[in-house]
């Protein structure tokens, strides 16, 4: 299969990338590398999955360079929101499956900073289901969110609750990605799949995102915040089980015919099933790193929720999907990852 992969060089896409290269997919990555967190760890993961010498200063916008392991992988510096070159691209390269994971991150980013969040996640997003329309490729498979779930006070959520009330406007731009997403399908008949990520950690994860904050702040004894006085709790889901996911759902095509309204769409949560307690959490790190956090307690935080459980039934009995890594040792590699040379913010 011919895949593009958009985000390529996020927490996510630069794994994915690799292994489908690996396992002998013709994959070409895409990301516009923008600043919104520190872009030396976004070359990193770069070079860490086989493009072994690039530099940032080397990166020309709109031209390949190959990866060194697997001649079958190429990444494009190209910003969705670009339809003139995404479209050429497309033209091109002639894909048969699309992975969108580009999108502007960050819950409380989106809202001092909002007008980011409607150009990629909307119009960038829009690019991308044009060009699959205009060039007949066969399945869109895209990065929705839990955070869809907002308000939704029923546990664990279900991909048939109903996603009416986000409680912040990145939630807001994933519910309508969905949207748009299931109108292609229905009025093109591209196959799309949307995969509801929980909270993501492990080796390379985003520096904006608790186990690096936390890490770093107990590493220099500085305070951490703990918000909602630590009475929250996430479905933390190691970033192996949601890679393991999101290639089982690549690999299966939704069919109209099995699908609600013979529409050939489909949503899965993909997490781990086993929410954790903040508090837990925050040992667990204590633990790996031999230090004990200095703790700030807070209100919650606006644009927050109390806590996130993924149902994961679903794609369990579609799709024999499992989660294998536990909570201890998914926090043991990754402080193992973050007191190593290989990570570039140490």
């Amino acid at each position: 299969m011919k895949i593009l992969v958009t985000g390529a060089a996020g927490f996510i896409g630069s794994k994915l990338m690799y292994l489908l290269s690996q396992r002998g997919d013709t994959v070409i990555g895409i990301d516009n590398l923008n600043d919104y967190y520190d872009v030396r760890l976004k070359i990193g993961r770069l070079r860490e999955y086989g493009f072994n010498n690039i530099e940032l200063s080397d990166i020309e916008y709109n031209i390949p360079i190959k990866n060194d392991l697997y001649p079958n992988c190429s990444f494009i510096k190209l910003s969705i929101d670009d339809k003139e070159s995404l479209d050429n691209l497309f033209e091109v390269e002639k894909f048969d499956k699309v992975m969108n994971l580009a999108a502007q991150a960050g819950v409380r980013y989106s809202i001092t900073n909002p007008y980011s969040y409607l150009q990629s996640n909307i119009v960038g997003f829009l690019n991308l289901l044009e060009a699959c329309r205009n060039y007949n490729v066969k399945h869109l498979i895209f990065a929705s969110s839990s955070s869809v779930y907002g308000m939704n006070s029923k546990v664990p959520y279900n991909e048939e609750d109903k996603v009416d009330s986000p409680v912040s406007l990145y939630a807001a731009s994933k519910k309508s990605n969905e949207l748009m997403a299931h109108s292609y399908s229905k009025l093109y008949g591209i196959a799309m799949s949307g995969l509801r990520y929980f909270t993501v950690y492990g080796p390379w994860g985003r520096p904006d995102m608790a186990p690096m904050l936390f890490a770093n702040a107990i590493s220099k004894d500085e305070e951490i915040k703990v918000f909602n006085n630590g009475n929250l709790s996430r479905d933390f889901t190691y970033i192996d089980d949601i890679i393991e996911g999101t290639i089982r759902v690549i690999d299966s095509i939704p069919v109209a015919t099995e699908c609600p309204n013979e529409v050939a769409y489909k949503i899965y949560n993909i997490g781990c099933s086993t929410p954790v307690k903040l508090m837990d959490f925050i040992n667990e790190i204590e633990q790996a790193l031999g230090k004990e956090a200095k703790k700030i307690y807070l209100p919650m935080q606006q644009g927050d929720v109390y806590q996130t459980y993924a149902d994961t039934s679903k794609l369990e009995h579609e799709l024999n999907y499992k989660p294998k890594v536990n909570l201890h040792e998914g926090i043991t590699k990754f402080i193992e990852w973050y007191k190593s040379d290989k990570n570039p913010l140490k």
